[in-house]
Protein backbone atom coordinates (compact mmCIF):
# COMPACT_ATOMS: atom_id res chain seq x y z
CA UNK A 1 0.00 0.00 0.00
CA UNK A 2 1.22 3.82 -0.36
CA UNK A 3 2.45 5.77 2.01
CA UNK A 4 -0.55 8.03 2.12
CA UNK A 5 -0.64 10.51 4.98
CA UNK A 6 -3.48 9.60 7.36
CA UNK A 7 -5.95 12.87 6.10
CA UNK A 8 -5.53 11.25 2.21
CA UNK A 9 -6.31 7.71 3.51
CA UNK A 10 -9.52 9.16 5.12
CA UNK A 11 -10.51 10.36 1.75
CA UNK A 12 -9.82 6.91 0.70
CA UNK A 13 -12.39 5.89 3.46
CA UNK A 14 -14.87 8.28 2.75
CA UNK A 15 -14.88 7.43 -0.83
CA UNK A 16 -15.00 3.60 -0.33
CA UNK A 17 -18.06 4.41 2.26
CA UNK A 18 -20.04 6.42 -0.63
CA UNK A 19 -19.22 3.59 -3.27
CA UNK A 20 -20.40 1.34 -1.00
CA UNK A 21 -23.21 2.75 0.49
CA UNK A 22 -24.66 3.39 -2.89
CA UNK A 23 -23.75 1.02 -5.15
CA UNK A 24 -22.41 3.02 -7.43
CA UNK A 25 -19.41 1.82 -9.94
CA UNK A 26 -17.32 4.66 -8.27
CA UNK A 27 -17.30 6.82 -5.04
CA UNK A 28 -14.83 10.15 -4.31
CA UNK A 29 -13.64 12.59 -1.77
CA UNK A 30 -12.25 16.01 -2.03
CA UNK A 31 -10.59 17.95 0.37
CA UNK A 32 -10.54 21.22 0.20
CA UNK A 33 -8.01 23.85 1.83
CA UNK A 34 -10.34 24.66 5.09
CA UNK A 35 -9.72 20.82 5.63
CA UNK A 36 -13.35 19.68 4.69
CA UNK A 37 -14.63 17.17 2.54
CA UNK A 38 -16.57 16.01 0.39
CA UNK A 39 -18.02 12.57 -0.79
CA UNK A 40 -19.81 11.78 -3.50
CA UNK A 41 -20.72 8.71 -6.26
CA UNK A 42 -21.33 7.94 -9.78
CA UNK A 43 -24.63 9.83 -10.91
CA UNK A 44 -26.45 7.64 -13.61
CA UNK A 45 -29.59 8.82 -14.83
CA UNK A 46 -31.27 8.73 -18.46
CA UNK A 47 -30.80 12.46 -18.20
CA UNK A 48 -27.36 13.12 -16.54
CA UNK A 49 -24.27 10.77 -16.29
CA UNK A 50 -21.63 12.38 -13.80
CA UNK A 51 -18.31 10.76 -12.47
CA UNK A 52 -17.60 10.52 -8.45
CA UNK A 53 -14.93 12.78 -8.82
CA UNK A 54 -16.98 15.28 -10.90
CA UNK A 55 -19.50 15.50 -8.58
CA UNK A 56 -17.66 16.04 -5.46
CA UNK A 57 -15.58 18.79 -7.20
CA UNK A 58 -19.27 20.46 -7.99
CA UNK A 59 -19.98 20.07 -4.22
CA UNK A 60 -17.01 21.49 -3.35
CA UNK A 61 -16.87 24.62 -5.78
CA UNK A 62 -20.83 24.87 -4.89
CA UNK A 63 -20.38 25.23 -1.36
CA UNK A 64 -17.07 27.95 -1.48
CA UNK A 65 -13.83 26.20 -1.82
CA UNK A 66 -11.46 28.17 -3.16
CA UNK A 67 -9.17 25.28 -3.95
CA UNK A 68 -8.85 21.79 -3.09
CA UNK A 69 -5.79 19.70 -1.78
CA UNK A 70 -6.28 16.35 -2.25
CA UNK A 71 -8.56 13.63 -3.78
CA UNK A 72 -9.57 10.64 -3.92
CA UNK A 73 -11.78 8.02 -6.35
CA UNK A 74 -12.17 4.60 -5.59
CA UNK A 75 -13.16 2.27 -8.66
CA UNK A 76 -12.69 -0.90 -10.42
CA UNK A 77 -11.21 1.17 -13.22
CA UNK A 78 -7.31 1.79 -13.93
CA UNK A 79 -7.78 5.27 -14.59
CA UNK A 80 -9.42 8.56 -12.94
CA UNK A 81 -11.87 9.71 -15.41
CA UNK A 82 -10.31 12.73 -17.12
CA UNK A 83 -12.92 15.17 -16.67
CA UNK A 84 -12.84 14.84 -13.16
CA UNK A 85 -9.03 14.98 -13.37
CA UNK A 86 -9.10 18.37 -15.57
CA UNK A 87 -12.03 20.05 -12.79
CA UNK A 88 -9.37 19.30 -9.98
CA UNK A 89 -6.56 20.42 -11.86
CA UNK A 90 -8.25 23.39 -12.52
CA UNK A 91 -8.79 24.08 -8.84
CA UNK A 92 -5.86 23.14 -7.93
CA UNK A 93 -2.84 22.04 -10.82
CA UNK A 94 -0.66 20.76 -7.38
CA UNK A 95 -3.53 18.72 -5.74
CA UNK A 96 -2.90 14.81 -6.26
CA UNK A 97 -5.82 12.32 -7.24
CA UNK A 98 -5.51 9.11 -5.27
CA UNK A 99 -6.66 6.40 -7.13
CA UNK A 100 -7.74 2.88 -5.28
CA UNK A 101 -9.69 -0.05 -5.36
CA UNK A 102 -12.84 -1.52 -3.85
CA UNK A 103 -10.79 -3.25 -1.40
CA UNK A 104 -8.92 0.34 -0.32
CA UNK A 105 -5.73 -0.64 -1.65
CA UNK A 106 -3.51 1.98 -3.58
CA UNK A 107 -3.49 1.55 -7.48
CA UNK A 108 -0.97 5.32 -7.68
CA UNK A 109 0.00 7.71 -5.49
Amino acid sequence: MADLSAEDLKLVTLARSARARTGAAEGAAVRDGDGRTYVASTVGLASLSLTALQVAVAMAVASGAPGLEAAAVVTESDAVDAFGSAAVAELAPSAVVHLARPDGSIANS
